[in-house]
């Protein structure tokens, strides 16, 4: 829980700083509300037993709930984040769970064509880095350039969906076995041998996008396709001047099986030590909206997938310590005696904001206390109050991290320990 709150914390922190609302929808929908939006991927919803009323579901994702959001209120433009639970009926492992946080950013409504797209890709990568993670790598694709190249390979319209879903699998099975999918959907082996040799194009951004735009390249007089690459080269020059462009791949075999992307789509890969695959994904969804209330609202937007965050951050956390609590201090009394002066000591430090405990124990379990405090609890301050110095009008104030005592004032100690821990901040 501690790295929670660590990774919810910054987490909040750069959503806001895009101007992010937050928002809350139910745990549960209309069973009709999540119908048709999510693919071959549909059989993992959890359906709630009928009991004589409306057909419910729990929420598979949180774009479907803000998409329905949107449209119920009426609303034709928002900057939304939302940190919530969803359900996925899925096969429990290592960084999958059936119940599990996302963190999703959303910008719906009208925009200059690529702008709201650049500035989800930037909160991806910003994101990313500020969790501190490690390596990652972020693939991008264009869902219209997909299907571009499904037409060119022969692939009839009504399986453009069916056949993205078994390309989406390409980052988790071999080329044969994915062949073998499409060939099982009812494709020609000539329309899967050219597929297979488009998918595996991949590269920087601007080099690849010049590939598939010479003269000579097999997307160009395909409408959508062209379409799609002029997107890119608008959302490229628009990353590179946000200093983002450097972190993503080009890659024509992202696919993202949700039906409901209509553009861009992305998805962030770490490549760390730990074997997580997926932390975070998205893409524009301009159709959504109007499902639920036949009106157009444009949107784009991304997803972290923070139990596989958490999954990494507490890999690297077993190497170091981490703070379970945000109490700075411990103030430790000698003896039963000194009760009255340990609390108003607390006391006077809680009213300056500054997190602390308090004990009295025998002076034999002192040395446990101040281990406990420092190997278990991170704690980066104690006062240890005796009689003896209570006496001369002075207590100690210990210094956990540089093993440092030294005698305070009894009067000045707050103001003191305030300094202190200021000065330290500041350092850091």
């Amino acid at each position: 829980m501690a790295i929670r709150e660590k990774v919810f914390g910054i987490v909040t922190g750069v959503f806001k700083r895009h101007g992010g609302v937050a928002i809350d929808t139910p745990v549960f929908e209309l069973k009709e509300t999540l119908t048709g939006k999510y693919g071959e991927d549909s059989k993992l919803i959890y359906d709630l037993a009928d009991q004589g009323g409306e057909l419910s579901s729990l929420r598979y994702d949180l774009t479907v709930p803000f998409a329905r959001y949107l449209a119920t209120k009426k609303l034709t433009s928002m900057r939304r984040y939302h940190i919530a639970k969803v359900y996925r009926r899925d096969n429990p492992a290592r960084g999958r769970f059936r119940e599990f946080y996302q963190c999703d950013f959303d910008i719906a409504g009208q925009y200059e064509l690529m702008v709201p797209d650049f500035e989800i890709l930037k909160i991806a990568t910003e994101l990313l880095d500020k969790l501190n993670i490690g390596s990652y790598e972020v693939k991008l694709n264009h869902r219209r350039l997909l299907d571009g190249m499904l037409e060119i390979c022969g692939v009839p319209a009504e399986k453009f969906r069916t056949i993205c879903s078994s390309i989406d699998k390409l980052d988790k099975l071999p080329w044969e076995d994915v062949k073998k999918e499409v060939q099982d959907k009812g494709l020609s082996e000539e329309a899967a041998d050219k597929i297979g040799t488009l998918v595996v194009k991949r590269g920087k951004p601007l080099e690849l996008l010049e590939e598939l735009m010479r003269d000579d390249s097999p997307f160009r007089g395909n409408a959508a396709s062209e379409q799609a690459l002029s997107e890119m080269k608008q959302l490229f020059s628009y990353m590179e001047v946000g200093k983002c462009l450097d972190r993503y791949v080009f890659d024509l075999s992202l696919a993202r099986g949700l039906d409901y992307y209509t553009g861009v789509i992305f998805e962030a890969v770490f490549t760390g030590t730990v074997k997580m695959g997926s932390i975070a994904a998205g893409g524009r969804y301009d159709d959504l909206v109007g499902m639920f209330s036949g009106l157009q609202v444009p949107a784009v937007g991304m997803s972290l997938g923070i139990e596989r965050v958490f999954a990494i951050m507490e890999e690297q956390s077993s190497q170091v310590a981490v703070r379970k609590t945000q109490t700075d201090v411990l103030v430790l009394g000698i003896g039963k005696s000194l009760w009255n002066v340990v609390i108003a000591i607390a006391n006077e430090l809680w009213e300056l904001e500054i997190g602390t405990e308090f004990k009295c124990v025998a002076p034999g379990k002192i040395k446990k206390n101040l281990s406990d405090a420092s190997d278990k609890d991170c704690i980066p301050w104690v006062v240890l109050v005796g009689q003896d110095e209570l006496d001369q009008g002075v207590v100690k104030l210990r210094n956990m991290s540089e093993k440092i005592e030294e005698e305070i004032s009894r009067d000045g100690l707050a103001a003191i320990i305030q300094t202190r821990i200021a000065s330290a901040a500041c350092a850091t």
